[in-house]
């Protein structure tokens, strides 16, 4: 991915209308400036998010299946 540029600094009020601009400004924020170190909280907590919401889908997936697999058994009285 290629950064983008996002033109000229906008003003406060300009950060708190636009999602992306608002969580940077957090993370700057809370590193106290590191650029560096903002970017590696952005992406460790975005990593992090990501494996959760894999984990989440996975256990959705293993309750469907066996949910299905229960409704089967139940409609039609046989054993698999």
């Amino acid at each position: 991915m290629q950064a983008r540029d996002t033109g000229p600094a906008e003003s406060p009020s300009a950060a708190s209308s636009c999602p992306v601009e608002a969580i940077a400004a957090a993370y700057l924020t809370q590193t106290s400036g590191d650029l560096a170190l903002a970017l590696r909280c952005a992406i460790t907590d975005a990593l992090a998010d990501l494996l959760g919401a894999e984990r989440q889908t996975r256990e959705r997936s293993r309750l469907i299946s066996r949910g299905f697999v229960r409704g089967r058994l139940d409609d039609t009285g046989d054993a698999l």
